[in-house]
């Protein structure tokens, strides 16, 4: 789409963006996440999280054991998301008010599935 129909868009997404809700909590995440990048460097995600586009990478283990989320019934699987390095780290602590709350109910159930599956695996 482009000018002047473009600018339209363009002005809503501005307007959306100005008056959605702001998290001091989410601030604090992207700091400890890059003060963290800092101390590690960068990590290697999980083989099973990369995409396998070609016969070398599926040779090498990308994307070998990925559990497609929609195939299951809470549409959640515990599952590596983060560098074995960080595996146990939580980065966002949302609180109880606020949209946040939706999002806090959401990361609890998930760690229920978590604790009900047996695993140990964080956000």
């Amino acid at each position: 789409m482009g000018h002047p129909e473009g600018d339209d868009c363009l002005a809503q997404a501005a307007i959306y963006l100005a008056t959605a809700p702001k998290s001091n909590r989410v601030y604090m995440a992207g700091k400890a996440v890059r003060q963290e990048v800092e101390k590690t460097g960068y990590l290697p995600v999980p083989l099973h999280i990369r995409n396998a586009p070609t016969g070398l990478m599926k040779q090498q283990g990308y994307h070998a054991g990925y559990k497609y989320a929609h195939d299951y019934p809470d549409g959640y699987v515990p599952q590596a998301y983060l560098p074995r390095e960080l595996q146990g780290h939580s980065f966002y602590d949302p609180t109880a008010r606020g949209y946040e709350a939706t999002v806090k109910n959401r990361l609890d159930a998930w760690r229920h599935i978590q604790k009900r599956d047996g695993r140990k695996e964080k956000e």
